[in-house]
């Protein structure tokens, strides 16, 4: 049977970083198998649930280049796809399983509940409930309904022990009297997660949940409303949790939690795809960095560990910056072209697409994220220069500095052609006439060209600049050295 796999994710909350593993993990073994990936959104949390936050999931799977075969936007053969349009259909069955005995109305109150927990509690046992409203008549619950008394609807949890093998965790064995009459249907007529989920996974012929290993308490109870609605269960593979670097579960406080957060961080999407793919998944090769294609060819249910994933900002950093070194230049032009036009250095005068490239071209092996190639690319831009601090104190306070600077422009006016193959050999036979290394006479000329300590090479910083800009600038150090008050 071709795998069908679902993403159902709640619309309470932007798109995070356990569900879009989960929707990649899914994703993966739809696109891997031939098989169909379906997009639900359990919306059924009416008070919680937002347009908004739905707008953001759509836009976070979409930036993550995961598309989804049937779901919001497209439809398809089982619409509506989102549960709030759907709740009539969960109503009707569960009145069906009233009538066929594998449910029933339960008329007990929140008070009557609570008490009988404490009581438990004050003796040392688990309660669980005790099922005081299995035996009332059709009269009776008939009666009772009449006169408004509130209900839920509860399944009948069967006698005996529901046996599964999950496709990462093995076989798993619960008995049943661990698990106590689900409310199915709450007394305000919303359904829950457990019958929603179910009912939607039967009629959407669902043949693999993937989903996060807080599940596996719900899987038997799920098992059991497919077999009370005469359907087979799907295979089951839950997904090892994400932890932080504390080995407890992830959450905001480890940092940026939702995709739409890396976004604006400026992380490629595709290098967060492969990050997410090795939280809980290996190729068993030891590979780490891998393109979209080389994890769909790879992808199998067997290579899901059992085991907790950590989450380590700096690998998804490293990672980042292993995608951005790998991009061919044009696209990476393409991503980093808009925050440098938002930054207003971009169209510049002078400069055209190709030295653009040249540009990206010497600050990628610096960059770790896109926002980096703004950072660093400004300076090269822009027309005035601004010295950092630190950089004038440690290289343009020396009383010989001026008179160097002075020697250095003469020797650059005179080079050419202006290219790295004839600046080094200039700048470094000037530093042997006055008698100095060679870092004395480049130190300050990379702070009069960049206004730091550290750049990328500075013959091709020079190269890049063109002659009339790096005299232009080295024209301005010189002011600056002569200025009153400047070292």
């Amino acid at each position: 049977m071709t795998p069908r796999v679902r993403f159902a994710p709640s619309p309470t909350g932007f798109l995070h970083v356990g569900g879009a593993r989960t929707a990649l993990f899914n994703w993966l073994y739809a696109r891997r198998e031939g098989g169909t990936f379906i997009l639900r959104i359990d919306d059924t949390d009416t008070e919680r649930s937002s347009a908004e936050m739905t707008t953001g999931i759509l836009d976070g799977l979409r930036w993550l280049g995961l598309d989804w075969d049937e779901g919001p936007d497209i439809g398809g053969p089982h619409a509506p796809y989102h549960q709030s349009e759907r709740l009539d259909r969960y109503r009707a069955v569960a009145q069906l399983m009233v009538a066929g005995g594998t449910a029933y109305k339960c008329f007990c109150t929140p008070e009557r509940l609570q008490a009988e927990r404490a009581r438990a509690e004050t003796r040392g046992e688990a309660w669980r409930y005790d099922r005081a409203c299995l035996g009332l008549g059709l009269d009776e619950v008939a009666s009772r309904e009449a006169a408004g008394e509130r209900f839920v609807v509860r399944f009948r949890v069967p006698e005996g022990r529901t046996v599964f093998d999950d496709a990462v965790r093995g076989t798993i064995s619960v008995a049943h009297e661990t698990i106590e009459d689900l409310v199915i249907v709450r007394s305000d007529g919303q359904p829950t997660y457990h019958l929603s989920n179910v009912v939607d996974d039967v009629e959407m012929r669902i043949t693999h949940v993937l989903r996060g290993d807080d599940h596996i308490s719900n899987t038997p109870k799920h098992i059991l409303l497919f077999r009370a609605l005469g359907a087979e269960p799907p295979t089951f593979a839950h997904l090892p949790l994400i932890l932080g670097p504390d080995k407890k579960r992830l959450s905001k406080r480890h940092g940026a939690a939702s995709v739409g957060e890396y976004r604006e961080q400026g992380f490629l999407p595709d290098a967060l795809v492969n990050f997410l793919a090795l939280l809980g998944w290996s190729p068993r090769n030891d590979r780490e960095v891998m393109s979209r294609a080389e994890l769909l060819a790879l992808f199998s249910l067997e290579g899901i560990s059992g085991g907790s994933a950590v989450f380590d900002a700096e690998k998804l950093e490293w990672m980042n910056a292993q995608h951005i070194a790998g991009l061919p230049i044009e696209a990476l032009a393409g991503v980093v072209r808009p925050a440098l036009e938002a930054e207003g250095v971009w169209p510049a005068k002078g400069r055209d697409e190709p030295w653009l490239h040249r540009l990206l071209e010497m600050l990628r092996p610096r960059a770790k994220r896109l926002g980096d190639f703004a950072a660093q690319g400004r300076v090269f831009l822009v027309d005035a220069v601004d010295y950092e601090p630190d950089a004038v104190e440690k290289h343009l306070t020396k009383p010989e500095v001026p008179a160097q600077v002075d020697a250095t422009f003469e020797a650059l006016a005179a080079v050419s052609p202006f290219d790295e193959a004839h600046l080094e050999p200039a700048l470094r036979a000037l530093a042997e006439r006055l008698g100095v290394k060679a870092g004395a006479v480049i130190h300050p000329v990379r702070v009069g060209l960049t206004g730091r300590m550290a750049s990328p090479g500075i013959f091709e910083v020079m190269a890049l600049l063109g002659r009339e800009r790096v005299l232009a600038r080295l024209e301005a150090l010189r002011t600056f050295l002569a200025g009153p008050g400047a070292i």
